[in-house]
């Protein structure tokens, strides 16, 4: 992946992102993520997270916005949110 000089970047850090996951709908979504990110950001708070069920019921949209200090630390939280095998969808 390219390093992107700061200066460049059109994010100033540290800055509260907010990041946008789809899974399939069940009990262990919502804590699973939030376990997750909190692994990237100590301090998120699962109370933050904003919830939308698919008009069916089967997926979950979260919003979880994670405070993050710097570019390496968005890529590596969205790498993690996208490699795992609840997630279908990362926004």
């Amino acid at each position: 992946m390219a390093t992107i000089n700061p200066q460049d970047s059109l994010i100033e850090y540290p800055c509260d992102f907010p990041i946008k996951v789809m899974g399939r709908a069940g009990d262990a979504f919502l804590p699973t993520m939030a376990d997750l990110v909190r692994a990237f950001d100590p301090d998120f708070d699962p109370a933050t997270i904003e919830v939308r069920p698919s008009s069916s019921g089967n997926y979950l949209g979260l919003t979880l916005t994670v405070r993050v200090h710097s570019r390496e630390q968005l890529d590596d939280v969205y790498r993690a949110l996208h490699g795992h095998d609840m997630v279908s969808v990362v926004l």
